[in-house]
């Protein structure tokens, strides 16, 4: 007996890396996978079947249930068209994780791909699942980039940025229905990051090590888990929480803050801020 028996699973970008460790731990759970891959570069260039074909024959040699996708997520029609790929050939669709991306120095191809592909792919999921009345299980892939902030990826960034906000605001309109939505931030080998990756750590982020946490959040097990950011390295899970620090306040009988006045208080309160790496972030 698997955690998902009986389940339907859409996964996006499954034909390799990240997305392909997803699928293949989601079948050996026991759930019917649809392994969608356009079959491009890791640009965005070029397209096939066969990345998404050989994910399928590994799911249907495992004993598996699987059917390919070949679809542009970033295609209105064609990311419908992988939600109806599921009900026709499984019947319905429970899970939906939005994982196809790919690395460009492009800003519009980038922000089609990443933020309107997880857009459209998740808003036909999410509408079969309230078709289906049954609830269902979203997982959005984000990225520290877009979370905290990462020297020259101002594109790819702000992409996994607005998809965090996009699941951040859907969850709460999903959970009166039952369907959760909950933010990955992986970090995995994959070939979007196999020259990003020092040499000397490559061994200890596989995908597969990310897998786990995600299958997990697509069980009923996981049914009250949702609007959370998880950040996933190696085995260690990690959870994102945003925390208010007040910086400066005068009473509001006093009026508007003078300009001089405010910028005192603020800067009174420095040493007490986070502190910010300029390669990445805050640390």
């Amino acid at each position: 007996m698997g955690l998902l028996d009986g389940k339907v699973a859409l996964v996006t970008g499954a034909g390799g890396g990240l997305g392909r460790a997803h699928a293949l731990l989601l079948a050996q759970e026991g759930a019917s996978v649809v392994v969608n891959d356009l079959g491009g570069a890791r640009d965005g260039t070029g397209s096939g079947h066969s990345m998404a074909d050989e994910v399928v024959n590994e799911i249907k040699a495992a004993g598996g249930s699987a059917v390919a996708d070949y679809g542009n997520v970033a295609d209105p029609g064609e990311a419908r068209a992988m939600t109806q790929t599921a009900v026709e050939n499984f019947g319905k669709l429970d899970i939906c994780i939005a994982n196809a991306g790919i690395l460009r120095d492009k800003w519009d191809v980038v922000v089609n791909v990443h933020l309107k592909g997880t857009y459209l792919t998740t808003k036909a999921a999410y509408d079969q699942m309230l078709a289906q009345e049954t609830g269902g299980r979203i997982v959005v892939t984000s990225s520290t980039s877009g979370l905290l902030g990462n020297f020259g990826q101002t594109n790819y960034g702000a992409a996994k940025a607005g998809i965090a906000g996009l699941a951040r605001c859907l969850y709460l309109e999903g959970m009166k229905y039952g369907i959760t939505v909950n933010i990955l931030a992986p970090t995995a080998l994959s070939r979007l990051t196999d020259d990003i990756f020092p040499d000397q750590v490559k061994d200890n982020f596989p995908p597969e090590r990310v897998s786990p946490m995600v299958v997990w959040l697509c069980s009923d097990e996981a049914k009250e888990v949702t609007g959370r950011t998880w950040l996933v390295a190696g085995n260690r899970v990690s959870m994102l929480s945003w925390q208010l620090q007040e910086i400066a306040r005068q009473d509001e009988s006093a009026g508007s803050w003078d300009v001089a006045e405010v910028g005192e208080a603020i800067l009174a309160t420095k040493d007490s801020w986070p502190a910010i790496n300029p390669m990445r972030g805050m640390v």
